[in-house]
């Protein structure tokens, strides 16, 4: 039981790791052309909580992982990963207003389908 609640951590990690960085860096506007504007728009980035956030938030998940491998194989738990897609697609869908196209939507049921075949 443990694996499982391990495999979901890493997927809660890392979608939350991903939508907090659209979300941050959409406030801090495209990525400049110059590499100068380019240094200080990273370096202002990189000091924005949120964004901190996010990279630890992708520590945690690597470790959350390397205890899910732990209790599974390989072939067997990562498959689970195709999960963040299913996440961020609808929480893209609620937060940022992405479109949720019928082609978005059977890519991810294919994913799901798959994932069934695959821990089989």
């Amino acid at each position: 039981m443990m694996g499982y609640i391990y495999i979901l951590l890493t997927l809660v990690l890392t979608a939350y790791g991903q939508l907090i960085l659209k979300w941050r860096i959409d406030l801090h506007g495209a990525f400049p052309e110059q590499f100068k504007s380019q240094l200080l728009y990273l370096g202002k980035a990189l000091l924005d909580p949120y964004i901190i956030s996010s990279f630890i938030s992708a520590l945690l998940a690597s470790l959350a992982w390397m205890a899910a491998l732990t209790k599974f194989k390989l072939s067997y738990a990562y498959p689970f990963m195709s999960l963040s897609f299913l996440l961020v697609l609808i929480f893209s869908y609620l937060l940022f207003k992405e479109p949720l196209t019928p082609g978005k939507v059977m890519g991810v049921l294919l994913i799901i389908i798959g994932l069934y075949f695959a821990s089989r």
